[in-house]
């Protein structure tokens, strides 16, 4: 019976660990569009977010159907949902880009690769929560770290955006490129958001 319960438990690692590992690669995705503008890429973290909806739906699936977590439901439920919302802005920015015909700038370069690292960290923290807390926690720390450097260079990306408009058409643009900023800026929130969960289950843990 016991055997029974923690092959349970497992099940809920698995799916965190997995969610996070694709968030991970659909990170590493919008580098790659940022770099490259490649049309193929964006398919491929479209693809990266479905397969990401998918997990999380038969993690959601799973709680409704055990009765023994390895830690809260709720912290479960809420730690799956701030991963999710990280793929789901990196497609979006990616898919206003290319609707609103928004050319990569150097800054949103430079924060989709901050978001990449503070991706790989939340993966790592994820897989040492079950054995290696205090391992986990230093990852979520070093995830923080990377959503605040986010927030410096979007502000810096604003501030230069609106230092100067033309004309209209110009206008026009910077509202584009304002929309785009934001998706990345919310991807940083809620790994920031990601990373305090993990420091949560932590602190209840121990």
């Amino acid at each position: 019976m016991f055997g029974f319960f923690k092959r349970r438990e497992n099940v809920f690692h698995k799916l965190i660990e997995e969610q996070a590992s694709i968030t991970y690669e659909a990170l590493r995705l919008l580098v790659k569009y940022l770099e490259t503008s490649d049309p193929e890429v964006a398919e491929q973290l479209s693809l990266k977010e479905k397969e990401a909806d998918e997990v999380r739906r038969i993690l959601i699936d799973e709680l409704n159907r055990s009765f023994v977590t390895p830690f809260d439901r709720e912290d479960i439920f809420a730690l799956s949902r701030s991963i999710d919302d990280v793929v789901d802005y990196a497609d979006s920015t990616v898919m206003e880009m290319v609707i609103l015909k928004v050319k990569p700038t150097p800054y949103m370069l430079r924060i989709a690769s901050l978001l990449k690292d503070a991706a790989y960290e939340i993966w790592h923290g994820v897989q040492r929560l079950p054995k290696n807390p205090s391992v986990a926690i230093d990852h979520a720390q070093r995830a923080k770290a990377l959503e605040n450097r986010v927030e410096a260079v979007y502000r810096e990306a604003v501030a230069d955006l609106f230092s100067g408009p033309e004309d209209l058409h110009h206008v026009v643009e910077m509202l584009k490129m304002r929309e785009v900023y934001r998706h990345l800026s919310n991807a940083a929130d809620r790994g920031d958001e990601a990373a305090n969960i993990i420091a949560d289950i932590i602190v209840k843990k121990t």
